[in-house]
């Protein structure tokens, strides 16, 4: 089976909309052999990541949470500050919540490449353009 390179652009797209476009890319869902139980995605960069919209009051209201493991350790993030510290994080998030949990997708993730920027250094995959 014959992994692919597919680029997406973000710049201007709707989070939710992007992320779910990427999450079955990354499952193999669209192709006509899917196994649920097999990892048969293909390769997903996103560039622009720090261009992508959301509608409403997400911007100010979505809070991102963490903890450190320490008492007194969660760390809350809203997504404007995700934005500009880690924007590539905003969509990583989205699409790892998409994912099977436990060790298929875990090893689904890591076939998503996100950039915040227009740049990234997999030319020599020859990457396919999604629209």
């Amino acid at each position: 089976m014959e992994k692919r390179w597919y680029i997406i652009d973000a710049d201007g797209k709707i989070l939710g909309r992007l992320a779910t476009r990427i999450a079955t890319i990354l499952r193999g869902k669209q192709k006509p052999d899917f196994t649920p139980n097999v990892d048969m995605g293909d390769y997903v960069i996103c560039i622009n990541a720090s261009k992508v919209k959301v509608t409403g009051k997400k911007e100010t209201q979505k809070i991102y949470t963490r903890y450190t493991g320490y008492p007194g350790g969660l760390k809350k993030t809203t997504l404007k500050e995700m934005r500009a510290k880690k924007p590539e994080e905003i969509i990583y998030h989205a699409v790892k919540g998409m994912l099977p949990k436990g060790p298929l997708g875990r090893k689904t993730i890591k076939k998503l490449k996100v950039y915040s920027g227009h740049e990234h250094p997999h030319k020599a995959q020859n990457p396919v353009e999604l629209k």
